[in-house]
Order: structure tokens, then sequence, then C-alpha cells
């Protein structure tokens, strides 16, 4: 089976259109893919297939097989992946995906695709709607940070739905130092967030300019996530404590994230890199030797 993988800041997909390839089991695809051991390495595997209700539908998976709704820079990569393989002509079209109708604009230098942007659809604290169980806080604040206990210690969390979970917290610590392995996954498998959660730990710069670790449910650290630097804005603007145009600088890379609060409007620019192309021989899980 022919694939690319692709890069956004360094969140890195393998990505599989089924105008020409077919996949039955793709949950498991993408775990034996995804494997950086065994297989290509990726933090998942993307489907590009065709679409009743767009120009096409991104179906994603997570590295550990399961389905996610949605990925800034995975659907950023699809948008150059359509134009460079010839599915389009197009530089304005639309994508489906489990988290609703998004639209891609194509920035071209010299005929190739140099930047990407997403009309990433509107954001919504509603505690139904990212999931989010508000008993499990201490004081839940619609939109503004909130106190939950975790590992034992406080945090003030803000959550948001970028169509995708999200819970971010503003911290004073150095989210370089910050101990993401450890406190990552216990946000992400905590009681208050029924689905999981995307976990985002964030130092404002200035107003105009934060740097954010994350940790994504069902991959772990990844590189950057556009659903969560635009999650980390918009959170920003509810607590007073951003400017609505934010650059975000993540381990990647740098995206741009603005939010139009009164169209409730987010949009995320950035780089989709090519990395290579090939083809998958008999990848399956390690060898056991019989007893």
């Amino acid at each position: 089976m022919k694939f690319t993988k692709m890069q956004g800041c360094g969140n890195d997909y393998v990505y599989m259109d089924t105008f020409s390839e077919e996949v039955k089991d793709r949950s498991a695809m993408a775990k034996l893919l995804s494997n950086r051991n065994f297989g290509i390495g990726s933090d998942g595997l993307i489907f590009i297939n065709p679409s009743d209700k767009a120009d096409f539908e991104m179906e994603m998976y997570n590295l550990d097989g399961s389905r996610a709704q949605m990925c800034g820079n995975g659907i950023r990569c699809v948008g150059r992946y359509v134009y460079e393989h010839g599915l389009t002509d197009k530089t304005d079209f639309t994508v489906d995906t489990l988290a609703g109708l998004k639209h891609l604009h194509l920035n071209l230098k010299n005929g190739e695709v140099s930047l990407v942007s997403v009309d990433m659809g509107g954001a919504t604290i509603i505690p139904d709607e990212i999931p989010v169980k508000p008993d499990e806080f201490d004081d839940y604040r619609n939109g503004v940070g909130s106190s939950i206990e975790v590992l034992g210690e406080k945090y003030s969390v803000t959550p948001v739905s970028m169509g995708n979970p999200h819970s971010v917290c503003f911290i004073a610590e150095d989210v370089e130092s910050f101990d993401l392995m450890r406190i990552g996954p216990a946000f992400e498998k905590h009681p208050a967030f029924p689905e999981k959660v995307n976990a985002e730990f964030v130092n404002i710069k200035d107003r105009t300019h934060i740097k954010v670790r994350v940790w994504e449910r069902g991959s772990g650290e990844t590189c950057a996530c556009g659903t969560g630097a635009c999650a980390c804005v918009v959170a920003g603007v509810l607590n007073g404590l951003l400017d609505k145009e934010v650059f975000v600088e993540m381990k990647g890379g740098v995206l741009k994230v603005t939010w139009d609060e009164v169209e409730n409007k987010v949009t995320l620019s950035g780089p989709a890199v090519t990395v290579f192309e090939g083809e998958t021989r008999n990848i399956q899980i390690p060898y056991q030797f019989a007893e």
C-alpha cells in the first residue's frame, strides 16, 4: 500500500488516500504504521476519502488506534496532499471531519503550497459539548480558569472544545521543565473528562505570543497540536490574558491563531510539509516465538 509521511510543525502523520487504496481494519493499521520501531513512525494515520458532503473527507486515527475527531496540523497536511497529488486544482476547498466541515485555503509560492490556513469553526465552552463533568471541579466556571485536583495538586484549567476536548492550563513554571510525562496522562484520563482530554500547558510571553507543550489523548506528547493551539488562544482571550491574534510556539514550530470572537470563528495557519513517500511491505507486530 502506498503512503505519504507528512508533518505540520513536527506533528507527523501517515497519509493514505482511498481513491487508490483500500484498508479494512483501519484502527489496527494505525497502530502498526504509527509504531516508531516496527512501523513507519507517526502520531497517527489519516485516510483521505471521497465525500458526498465536501470535496474530501478526513478519517483520522491516533497512534493507539483510537478514532480522533479533528487535528489542525493533520488537516493542513491533507490540504497540501490533495493538491500535490492532483486530486484537486482548487486552492479553496472543504474537508469533512467528525468535528464538522472545515474550509481550507492554500497559499502558493512558485506553484507550490507554502502555507495552509484552516477555518477551524467555532470554539465551545458548554460542558456537555466539550464534554466535561462540572461536579469534578472545585469551582467550575464556564470559559474561565476552574480549579481541579490532579495527582494531589490543584490546577486552574479552562476546558474548551474545538471539535475535540481540551484542558488549557496557564502556568508560571517554564513549560520546558514541566513534568509533562507524569502529569499529562493524569489529565488525559481524569474523571472530569468522560471522553478523555488533550491537555495544554502554557507560558504567556506577551499578549500575542505563547509557548505551549501538549499531551494528546491517544498519542502522548506531540511536537504540536493545531486544535490545541486554537484552544489555548480561545482560553487566553476568555481569561483576559491574550489578544485575538496570537503566535503559538510549540516544540515543532510556530502556528498563528486568530479568533473572531463575534463570529466565533477560529483560523489556524502554518506550514504543511511532505517528508517522504513509499509503500508498506508486510508490516506486522513483533514476531513471538512459541514456547
